[in-house]
């Protein structure tokens, strides 16, 4: 059975939070991940039909298409800097970055310092609490090679906050 409107709006509800979140970590900055969340709900409404809710949960999929919808405004992002010539420069913009409410500032700096890819496995696996299959799925990779990102993600992690703890 083919899933309905009212099965995407009550997805959609139960859903937004933890794929906002997800965005969060995995950009992070909060106003890239509201602008990703709703085109990612943009998306999901226009391909609901195509969802099949015995390849995974409603909660996995939009996942998936929100990773999808991330990595297309990297791209795009990239292609914009190099037209403007301000590719080379890497120059950090001055806005503020958010991981989330309540995190100290080491612990937000430490994860400022970990790759797109560590953030991303954080996020599915600790802030979302996904099981290592779904967050497999969302990331196109092995529930070993997941396993194995997250452990060095935490280790990174751990460095990171203690290294400025200690400075």
């Amino acid at each position: 059975m083919k899933p309905g409107a009212q099965d995407f709006a009550e997805a959609a509800e139960r859903h937004l939070d933890d794929v906002h979140a997800f965005l969060v970590y995995l950009t992070g900055d909060r106003s890239v991940a509201e602008e990703l969340t709703a085109e990612t709900f943009a998306r999901a409404c226009e391909r609901w039909r195509r969802y099949d809710p015995r390849r995974g949960s409603a909660r996995t999929w939009l996942c998936q298409l929100a990773r999808s919808t991330a990595l297309d405004h990297f791209r795009a992002e990239d292609r914009r800097r190099r037209r403007e010539g301000r590719y080379a420069l890497d120059v950090p913009e001055a806005e503020e970055h958010g991981f989330g409410e309540g995190l100290s500032p080491a612990l937000e700096t430490a994860l400022s310092r970990l790759s797109a890819a560590e953030r991303e496995v954080l996020a599915l696996r600790v802030v979302l609490d996904l099981d290592g299959e779904s967050a497999s799925r969302v990331l196109g990779i092995s529930t070993t090679a997941c396993s194995t990102r997250l452990s060095r993600a935490l280790q990174k992690l751990e460095r990171e906050v203690s290294a400025g703890v200690a400075a």
